[in-house]
């Protein structure tokens, strides 16, 4: 598929939940989209024929963006079957296990750093370098209001969402110069596939401490992202820092 005048989008662990929401808002945006899922997921390849059956232009690419190899390849698929990206959307997770912060080990704590810190790494030493030479870029982090309301349990998880934060600061000011806006979105719970064994009463108690009174959707997350212009956290999570 030669693309010509959308500019190409990927977004990260897009074959369902969230990213799925994310890629199709993009797509109706206007923007050619590269689905991405890990290897053997038949999803990726839905996700696309979806966007492309409703008028807009995706393709859909399996890699594992926490493996160097994977990423490298997966950025010269991407140019080679589109164009080269200019909008990054790293939404991309893994599996978020709770355990006590005596029971959490180093390497629960790196299980974490890879989806939120070193896929974003990989894939800014990957796509950075063509950003730049264009003097245009737009990337996304998908972080989390975690990260600063962290609940028992959830340390590991809620640590790398923080050293994810501190990686998109630092890019946006380092980057700014050359034309390349950095922004992160944080979700509060947006139900998702991955969260269909979380209890009923868990949820009534968190929609409970939500001043807007509804639970936020995928869509209020991708309008979100597909707002942002510089430099910005965004937390979307229906007011619930007034209490805090």
């Amino acid at each position: 598929m030669a693309v010509t005048h959308r500019r190409v989008v990927l977004v990260t662990g897009s074959s369902r939940g969230l990213g799925a929401v994310i890629a199709r808002r993009l797509a109706g945006d206007g923007f050619a989209v590269a689905v991405n899922g890990r290897p053997g997921d038949e999803k990726v390849a839905a996700i696309g024929r979806d966007i492309r059956d409703d008028g807009g232009t995706a393709e859909g690419f399996c890699a594992d963006v926490t493996d160097e190899d994977q990423v490298a390849g997966l950025a010269a698929a991407i140019a080679d079957c589109l164009r080269p990206g200019e909008v990054l959307v790293l939404n991309a997770t893994g599996p978020q296990p709770e355990a006590a912060v005596t029971d959490a080990d180093w390497a629960d704590h790196l299980a974490q750093l890879d989806f939120f810190v070193k896929s974003p790494v990989l894939l800014g030493r990957a796509v950075l370098p063509g950003m730049q030479a264009r003097r245009y870029g737009r990337i996304v982090h998908i972080d989390s209001e975690v990260a600063h309301r962290p609940p028992p349990g959830r340390s590991a998880y809620a640590t790398a969402k923080s050293a994810q934060i501190g990686l998109t600061r630092s890019w946006a000011r380092e980057l700014a110069p050359s034309g390349i806006t950095v922004n992160t979105v944080a979700p509060g719970f947006i139900p998702v596939e991955r969260h269909a064994d979380v209890p009923d009463d868990a949820k009534k108690a968190y929609l409970a401490s939500v001043p807007a009174g509804r639970m936020g959707t995928p869509g209020d997350i991708a309008h979100a992202v597909s707002f942002l212009a510089t430099g910005q956290r965004i937390v979307v999570h229906g007011g619930r820092s007034l209490g805090s």
